[in-house]
């Protein structure tokens, strides 16, 4: 059973992330891109960029930039000889009607790689999962419309279990269908394995705090990794 608190992550105030941000020192603009993101098309022989489009629990809500799983997998990536350029377009509170409206102006940031983290405030909300679904697919194609170069993966999100096992199960299952449908390759539920940890989440009890996020980065990276691996090759002309 998915914790509850796990799901609520994705909604805590927008507000209080964009204060931890400042206090970090975190150079984004006001739609949660960070400014200092490279173009894929900087050097002749260049390093990815991945954009991980998503919620607050993408933004690294509550801890500094350089902590939140999209920094990490760029750590990892480099670490492992296959460097990419981590770009992080999170933002607190949205559901996926709020990100098919933002979808446009990020993907102004050109990407190699959209890895999309989008719905849990949708089903924290009780939001319908038909809805999400279609905001899901318009996603995919707005990516596909504006950047038809760029690779793209969705990563599973899940519903609390208050509003019962029937909503559980539809919400779970519009990512494996949206994920077929579009030929895509599927990540696996963000929060595994932190989900209703204590020793892994923030005193909220809702974000993970940095060992929680080193597990997200850990599970993600297993998926992204042969993705990457394919966009390195590219870059060097394989």
């Amino acid at each position: 059973m998915i914790a509850m608190a796990a799901i609520a992550a994705c909604g805590a105030g927008s507000a209080a992330n964009r204060d931890s941000a400042k206090s970090s020192g975190e150079s984004k603009n006001n739609m949660g891109v960070a400014k200092s993101a490279a173009s894929p098309a900087a050097n002749s022989i260049r390093t990815p960029v991945v954009l991980f489009f998503g919620t607050s629990l993408t933004a690294g809500y509550g801890l500094n930039p350089d902590q939140a799983f999209p920094a990490l997998i760029e750590q990892k990536a480099r670490a492992e000889g296959t460097p990419i350029k981590a770009v992080n377009a999170g933002l607190s509170g949205e559901t996926t009607a709020g990100a098919l409206r933002r979808i446009d102006w990020v993907l102004r940031t050109a990407a190699d790689l959209v890895v999309i983290e989008a719905g849990a405030n949708d089903a924290l909300r009780g939001l319908s999962p038909a809805a999400a679904r279609k905001n899901l697919e318009q996603l995919v194609a707005a990516v596909r419309q504006r950047q038809p170069q760029a690779r793209i993966a969705l990563i599973q999100m899940e519903a609390p279990p208050n509003f019962g096992e029937t909503y559980t199960s539809s919400f779970r299952r519009i990512y494996a269908d949206v994920a077929a449908k579009e030929g895509l390759p599927l990540l696996p539920f963000l929060l595994q394995g932190v989900a209703g940890i204590p020793r892994l989440n923030q005193a909220d009890g809702i974000h993970p705090n940095v060992n929680g996020e080193r597990i997200v980065a850990d599970n993600l990276w297993k998926g992204l990794k042969p993705i990457v691996i394919q966009l390195d090759r590219v870059s060097k002309g394989g």
